[in-house]
């Protein structure tokens, strides 16, 4: 193992510490099936664990305690890292050494009792309504000249405010994941959990218009199956997409700058404005946890509560 994350080598870390965090990554990526960016955040955070475990003395696993956990979030607190950081790092830790003592490598769970860092959740900017009609209006107006690139652009758009899938489930899919028929598409989230998404009619014309008018025209031998292909015809790539919703949000008069990941917020906020239930949205989001989905009740109700304060007279 010469490098972890791209910053520590075997000898930073020392040969035992080095050897159980290759074990690791073997075991987050046969038996877990993480994503490549997720097991490098893991092995990232983990790294900066076991070094500052060598510091204080410790080399090998069994010998990591409670105290060493605590002295290295400590260590990290000092240096201003934020919160969601802090907590991000702690349950790495937590994962970790649970792993650890389930496989025997060490007698305890050093990471049991730790406790994470609470993150303050902050309220994401989100269109409204009206903003987001004029989105697809003015990137419409754009792709009327017929450009394939104006049809996908437009296709992309329609995908992320009807469904709120993430950028990454966006390009990721392939032609044969929408049911054109049932106006429903399938989505490889988070875990490689897969869900059914479904689409309303505008977002159908726009997908119908991109497959008939604008990919055969920039479809070449090595595209594959991708449903959405970029210039040259390779499946479009993740920073293309952000930079084109950039792009066009910026056309719309005093709306926030948000890229895809804000127009999931805005599909989910807008749901729920619209008396859609909480199952059905985390269902639609690909949420874990319920926790996650109730963030955007905080968000609606915080757009109620300006408008109360705007228009009632004893507000």
């Amino acid at each position: 193992m010469t490098s972890v994350a791209g910053e520590t080598t075997e000898t930073e870390l020392g040969e035992s510490f080095a050897r159980v965090l290759g074990e690791y990554e073997r075991h987050l990526r046969a038996e877990r099936d993480l994503s490549d960016h997720t097991v490098r955040a893991y092995l990232g955070d983990l790294a900066g664990l076991l070094e500052h475990a060598t510091r204080m003395g410790v080399t090998e696993p069994a010998e990591l305690d409670l105290r060493t956990l605590r002295s290295w979030l400590a260590r990290l607190q000092s240096t201003g890292r934020a919160r969601t950081t802090m907590a991000r790092r702690a349950t790495a830790a937590r994962v970790f050494t649970g792993w650890l003592a389930r496989t025997g490598r060490s007698a305890v769970d050093a990471g049991a009792s730790l406790g994470t860092p609470k993150a303050h959740r902050t309220l994401p900017p989100v269109l409204r309504a009206d903003e987001a009609e004029e989105l697809i209006r003015a990137a419409t107006e754009l792709a009327a000249d017929g450009s394939a690139i104006g049809l996908r652009d437009v296709a992309m758009l329609e995908l992320l405010y009807a469904t709120g899938v993430r950028v990454g489930e966006l390009v990721g899919l392939d032609v044969d994941d929408l049911d054109a028929d049932r106006r429903v598409m399938r989505v490889l989230g988070k875990g490689r959990k897969e869900r059914s998404a479904p689409y309303g009619a505008p977002a159908a014309h726009a997908l119908d218009a991109w497959l008939v008018r604008g990919r055969p025209t920039i479809a070449v031998p090595g595209s594959g199956p991708a449903l959405f292909l970029g210039a040259r015809g390779a499946r479009v790539d993740q920073r293309a997409v952000r930079r084109m919703v950039h792009r066009r949000i910026a056309d719309v008069p005093g709306a926030p700058d948000i890229g895809p990941h804000g127009l999931r917020h805005t599909a989910a906020t807008h749901l729920l404005e619209g008396g859609a239930d909480l199952r059905s949205v985390q269902e639609l989001l690909g949420h874990a946890s319920m926790a996650t989905t109730q963030l955007y009740t905080h968000v609606s109700t915080d757009r109620l509560r300006r408008a109360y304060q705007q228009a009632h007279p004893r507000a």
